[in-house]
């Protein structure tokens, strides 16, 4: 049995038991969040939801909430001068999927 759900902007194909890092969310660790943008669920025949599958939602627990590595951002332009040098670390919460309801 697997679900399509969104959160943060992004997609994501999960199972029971997949871990995933998505966009930070607001819950503390250990907490348990619902996710209730199911898109598409799968458990022996395909329902694809318009937009969302109604009264289907994914479980999951929050397991980390943290910052990814630090990308650099490098802008400049030549012989002009022009140079920005800049960082950038994406905040992100590290969920388990517990249960799929469908």
């Amino acid at each position: 049995m697997y679900a399509i759900v969104k959160t943060g902007g992004k997609q994501y194909k999960v199972s029971e038991g997949d871990v995933l890092f998505v966009e930070r969310l607001e819950a503390n660790e250990g907490d348990v969040v619902t996710l209730d943008e199911v898109l598409a669920v799968n458990n022996g025949e395909l329902k694809i939801g318009a937009p969302v599958v109604e009264g289907a939602n994914v479980q999951a627990k929050v397991l980390e909430q943290g910052k990814d590595k630090k990308i650099i951002v490098y802008k400049y332009k030549p012989k002009k001068d022009y140079r920005r040098k800049n960082g950038h670390r994406q905040l992100y919460t590290k969920l388990v999927v517990e249960k799929i309801n469908a």
